[in-house]
């Protein structure tokens, strides 16, 4: 096979084309119909800020973008692209308010019902994520989250519920966002209440293993439920570089990308591997598990999904560890990458990279489920008389990073499909702005509460419905 200019880009017939959302970063109606606080309401500068008592006028996801009201105008600009999947969340605290009810809130059920019927009409598969950054606040303060064993039954009962109710109109499942996120953003990942600075390590892993063993009972509810459907997990990708030949910085990319393909090697494998039982040796870490546990983590997945936004580089040389910015996981600056405006190094060869390594470890099919680029983006009158934005550099960042999918498939890895994020601009999960934009659709909303929310087409709008159209062959190398 030629890898010449002129090559035709092949994606697979039935390539599930789309974009994604997260429910708290656009929904809004956080304490409307009966929802319950989560997390997120009590985070009003992003992932690693402060938290608060309660909800405040300065967060920015209280409100989204409105999604909640308007989804039926959204999912129709979505069909207008031509989507065949959109991703998107339950939010955990609309269906359960305090987490740990017996019984469901009705409200909650019923507007994902009309959620799914809407994407449906269309021919849209939605692709559902149980739990996107957003434990149900009760559950965070009551039960200090995901460190306590009581949350894997308040989970089951949350899944059975929305696997029961949405059997038929639901075929992709998610368990965890970024599960491996809580490594260094435990309570928006975890919902763990401890600060992080006080975290122990045994409490830590802990609360991970709780997560693995609630998530390994989704798939089991799931394919019980659900037989037609499939479910997978959900991992924050980072490929890790070594800054040098150095084996010393070899084997430190090693012992960082440990780190995150243990999330991924338990959802896949059923167990747990041989370097994270010597990491507990050597840190004193004494995972307490029940009976039963190691038999339900054997409920592998259906597939991997996962996020890529950014690659990062490791070296073992302490004086070289600079600060560098990623996806929650910071680690030292690629010297042959250039940077977005928020600092994440751009690398699209590292998604053909992640592919590959995630296929050649598991051999299940792949879903990538964000990627995208956060940009500051400028509204202004189109030739046409239209608003939109020229987003240039969008277009060629999926491009580039398209072109780099495309190759993976050359290189035979089996890919389900590809979720841009924030597919219309939502509200930044990491610093809670809006300025921080990265759809094809743009909301008239900023960062002091000012717009009208009304929804304008930018040039990648037009783009991404011709890469839908086209099955990727228009693309450029």
């Amino acid at each position: 096979m030629s890898n010449s200019q002129n090559t035709t880009l092949n994606f697979p017939p039935g390539f599930l084309w789309g974009g994604a959302i997260a429910a708290n970063q656009a929904e809004g109606a956080f304490d409307q119909y009966g929802k319950g606080w989560s997390t997120q309401d009590v985070a009003p500068k992003g992932v690693m800020g402060p938290i608060t008592e309660a909800p405040t006028e300065d967060n920015m996801k209280l409100v989204g973008i409105d999604f909640y009201h308007r989804y039926k105008e959204d999912v129709k600009l979505f069909a207008e692209m031509g989507f065949k999947v959109f991703r998107t969340s339950i939010a955990w605290s609309r269906i359960f308010p305090k987490g740990d009810e017996q019984e469901p809130n009705e409200q909650g059920l019923q507007f994902y019902d009309d959620l799914f019927d809407e994407c449906l009409q269309y021919g849209i598969q939605p692709l559902v994520t149980l739990s996107h950054y957003e434990t149900p606040l009760h559950l965070s303060k009551e039960y200090d989250g995901w460190v306590n064993r009581k949350l894997i039954g308040f989970y089951e009962r949350y899944a059975e519920t929305v696997f029961r109710r949405y059997k038929d109109k639901v075929k992709y499942w998610l368990t965890f966002n970024e599960i491996n996120s809580i490594l260094e953003a435990p309570f928006m990942s975890g919902g763990i209440y401890t600060p992080k600075d006080q975290l122990s390590k045994q409490d830590l892993y802990q609360a991970i293993h709780h997560e693995l063993v609630a998530s390994a009972s989704a798939v089991k509810l799931c394919h019980e439920i659900i037989p037609d459907a499939q479910i997978g997990c959900m991992i924050l990708s980072m490929p890790t570089y070594p800054l040098t030949p150095n084996p010393d910085d070899v084997i430190a990319v090693m012992k960082s990308e440990h780190k995150n393909y243990f999330f991924g090697d338990v959802h896949a494998r059923g167990k747990y591997p041989g370097y994270m039982k010597r990491y507990f040796r050597e840190n004193g870490i004494e995972i307490q598990m029940e009976s039963g546990d190691e038999e339900m983590l054997l409920n592998t997945v259906d597939f991997i999904s996962f996020s890529y936004y950014v690659s990062i580089c490791e070296t073992a040389d302490e004086s070289k560890k600079q600060s560098g910015q990623g996806n929650l996981f910071s680690g030292v600056p690629n010297p042959h990458l250039e940077a977005s405006e928020w600092g994440w190094q751009i690398d699209p060869q590292g998604l053909r990279y992640v592919l590959n390594m995630f296929y050649d470890r598991y051999q299940k099919p792949l879903f990538i489920v964000e990627n995208g680029l956060g940009a500051v983006d400028e509204l202004i009158t189109g030739p046409d008389g239209e608003k939109t934005v020229e987003d240039d550099y969008r277009i060629q960042y999926l491009n580039d990073h398209l072109v780099q999918v495309a190759e993976a498939v050359e290189d035979g890895v089996e890919i389900m499909g590809f979720t841009s994020w924030g597919c219309i601009d939502v509200v930044s999960a990491s610093s809670a702005q809006l300025k921080k934009r990265y759809g094809y659709i743009y909301v008239d909303r900023h960062d002091d509460g000012s717009g009208t929310m009304e929804r304008y087409r930018k040039k990648s709008f037009h783009w991404y419905k011709e890469v839908i159209r086209t099955n990727g062959k228009s693309l450029k190398r």
